[in-house]
């Protein structure tokens, strides 16, 4: 296979990354563009052997790279951010046409946030630590060991900023990486595995593969060498991974899917609700965290909904490289086939399309908000990843609760509404990790970030990265019994 591709001008190489060097597989899979289809080159597609391979260069790797001190971590980790945004161009460019999301958003906001990913675990990591505290005169200790060699799972959707909040943490702890990158995303991971070289970052600490879910999967995360797994994806992978892990009892962190509700009150601004609502297609819908279940208190539905069709209809859906484009396509065929099917099985069910209803040209779906929906009906209950809503009302506040909370997922919820009791009362009765009060996608990394129920094991962000990242050692050492010579 070829080196390197090159896309939009921006030179990248296809080969793994394994132990500080590139490595070719056999066999390779093509890389497709969403944007129009077309091929943007083959990509090494690996599998036990490369699987072996890179968790044999992480082992190798760790025990000096957790004998680092914290302080030259943090300084690799800070030129890695220098990296970043030395290319955040090249970066965005090559996301761009790699997944489709929009140019824009990945100069403005994605790529300068994968740097302040870096920069901020880099920063955490020096003030990391508990005070000593005394029992009964003896001195407790708490350190923050590295775990070991690491595995990380990343996404389609957001590729370098999901993999980075991973990555990140996992570097500043110490721990020693493989990352393998989603099959459909995967050429930013590569972009940096050089980025990280440039800065100093020694060999085998971070190694990227490539390769089709199980097939290098499995090996991985099975692996007895392997300390730590996180994984961000589908419920069902998870299970798999989770079933894999379970023989070496290697921890998990798992962020996976969510049907979150967006709950819209009477006496909410209507017109920054309908904001909050078209905000939802962000991404074409491919967005975890997204509200997609539209609740709103029957008074103001009728209003709430000439509001939200007549914003809708401004969205600019089409090619992400254009500046004006606010939705862009959806990243594979099998997705988009995926997203109509869930779509005509809910109207044969009964649902009515608001709007959209049905595919675009090429790989991209119209917005589409369905009502006439029923609360225990496919639609309603599982996640699609695409830009369908559906909009449901509610008469009472107990309502409104029952039905955010009825479904297996509880990874975010949104609430608009002006009453600042009544925001206390919802929120504190909805399952969810995150909860947004008139506002969406607010991201502190000093928060706990992950998902109850079916969207998630444990949290990701701050002290809570670290937590899982590090295996916690408390050392008591008695008052007296020091034999001191000399």
């Amino acid at each position: 296979m070829s080196e390197k591709i090159v896309v939009a001008g921006v030179p990248v190489d296809t080969r793994h990354f394994i132990g500080g060097r590139r490595v070719a597989s056999a066999s390779t899979f093509d890389d497709v563009s969403p944007i129009d289809g077309r091929v943007l080159g083959p990509i090494a597609r690996g599998g036990p052997v490369e699987a072996e391979a890179a968790v044999a260069a992480a082992r190798e790797a760790f025990p000096a790279w957790a004998a680092t001190p914290r302080a030259e971590r943090a300084r690799i980790l800070h030129a890695i951010a220098d990296g970043v945004e030395k290319h955040i161009e090249e970066l965005a460019i090559v996301e761009t046409h790699d997944n489709g999301a929009l140019l824009r958003s990945h100069r403005r906001g994605v790529m300068p946030r994968v740097a302040h990913n870096f920069r901020f675990f880099a920063d955490w990591l020096l003030g990391l630590g508990h005070e000593d505290f005394d029992t009964r005169g003896h001195t407790n200790h708490v350190s923050w060991d590295p775990a070991g060699p690491s595995v990380l799972i990343t996404p389609w959707n957001a590729p370098l900023m999901l993999a980075t909040w991973k990555v990140a943490p996992a570097l500043a702890a110490g721990n020693t990486v493989v990352l393998k990158p989603a099959e459909w995303s995967p050429l930013t991971a590569s972009l940096l595995a050089d980025i990280a070289t440039e800065a100093g970052l020694p060999a085998g600490v971070l190694n990227v593969v490539q390769g089709y879910g199980a097939e290098i999967g499995d090996a991985l995360t099975s692996h007895p060498d392997v300390r730590r797994i996180s994984f961000t994806g589908s419920v069902p992978t998870a299970k798999r991974i989770a079933a894999s892990a379970a023989a070496n009892l290697t921890p998990l962190s798992l962020e996976l899917g969510g049907k979150s509700p967006l709950l819209v009150f009477a006496d909410a601004d209507l017109d920054l609700a309908v904001d909050l609502a078209v905000e939802q297609y962000d991404n074409a819908g491919q967005v975890c965290l997204a509200a997609t279940r539209i609740l709103v208190e029957e008074s103001v539905a009728e209003e709430f909904t000439r509001r939200f069709t007549a914003k809708a209809a401004a969205l600019v859906q089409g090619d992400p490289r254009d500046e004006a484009t606010d939705i862009g396509p959806n990243i594979h065929p099998r997705q988009l086939e995926k997203i109509d099917g869930f779509v005509r099985r809910a109207v044969e069910a009964g649902a009515r399309a608001v709007i959209g209803g049905h595919p675009a040209d090429g790989q991209f779906y119209a917005p589409t908000l369905l009502a006439d929906v029923a609360q225990d009906s496919e639609i309603v209950q599982e996640e699609v990843f695409g830009p369908v809503l559906t909009l449901q009302t509610f008469t009472t506040e107990d309502e409104a609760v029952r039905l955010a909370n009825d479904t297996r997922f509880g990874l975010a919820a949104t609430l608009a509404t002006g009453d600042h009791e009544r925001a206390d009362r919802v929120t504190a009765r909805l399952v969810a990790g995150t909860v947004w009060v008139n506002c969406f996608f607010v991201r502190d990394l000093q928060a706990p970030f992950g998902g109850s129920r079916l969207s998630g094991v444990g949290r990701e962000g701050g002290t809570w990265s670290f937590d899982f990242y590090c295996d916690l050692k408390n050392t008591v050492t008695a008052p007296n019994g020091w034999n001191n010579h000399g």
